[in-house]
């Protein structure tokens, strides 16, 4: 019973094989992000597994990682760069751009890294989950794709600038709440309530779009939360 949480973070793992292969063989957008949020839903059961099997161990935080890195890392960026190769073709200073998809996996490594020995990381985070990016991307990149045919250099523009701030963010101080319930009470959960009230009616709006469009919602919430505990305990 103490590996079952190490099989369901492999299968987290192997959902990201299966949304690279969506992505490389047969450019599957739609597939690729279905997969990313299989892997979301195994790397959920991992944790719960945990804890209710009492099984947790060092190499389980470690391969939870490391799923991590393929499924919400390497994968949204095979999607952005197959993305970006579609979107800057033809253009002269286009070639290398789509390269820079490989920073999402890059910074997803090294923010999975910082959380492995941050302490201060056990009831919330600092800087944006590797999963909220890697599902950002998932979702992003099928819902904008038949909108970037109308103009193909301000999307790909659009995509380089956002590349630049979520990785950013994912290496950054900013604290963001954790979805984890301790109980259901309105008043110890009233953020992660909001994000879910929130995803209701952004996914419901928009659809696939409403899904990145949470995550966003998710940031600026975090942010706000941020500078209103900054600023009364700089009144204090």
């Amino acid at each position: 019973m103490k590996n079952v949480p190490n099989i369901i973070t492999c299968l987290n793992l192997f959902a990201g094989c299966l949304s690279c292969i969506m992505t490389l063989e047969y450019g599957n957008y739609t597939g690729a992000f279905l997969f990313i949020v299989l892997a979301a839903v195994f790397d959920f059961l991992d944790g719960f597994a945990a804890r209710l099997l009492k099984a947790y161990s060092p190499i389980g935080a470690q391969l939870d990682s490391l799923a991590d890195v393929i499924s919400f890392g390497l994968a949204p960026g095979f999607v952005v760069y197959s993305f970006l190769t579609v979107s800057t073709s033809g253009m002269e200073i286009g070639s290398g751009l789509p390269y820079l998809a490989f920073l999402i996996p890059a910074f997803s490594a090294l923010r999975l890294a910082k959380f492995n020995i941050d302490t201060r990381q056990t009831s919330s985070f600092l800087g944006l989950p590797v999963p909220a990016n890697g599902l950002f991307w998932a979702a992003l990149v099928p819902a904008l794709t038949p909108l970037a045919e109308s103009d193909k250099m301000l999307y790909s523009a659009l995509f380089i600038l956002l590349i630049i701030v979520f990785c950013l963010l994912m290496v950054s101080e900013l604290p963001m709440f954790s979805l984890k319930f301790k109980n259901y009470t309105w008043k110890d959960n009233r953020l992660p309530y909001l994000l879910i009230l929130s995803a209701i009616i952004c996914v419901a709006c928009f659809r696939l779009l409403g899904i990145s469009l949470t995550i966003i919602v998710y940031i600026l919430i975090s942010s706000t939360e941020y500078i209103s505990k900054r600023n009364h305990a700089q009144k204090k």
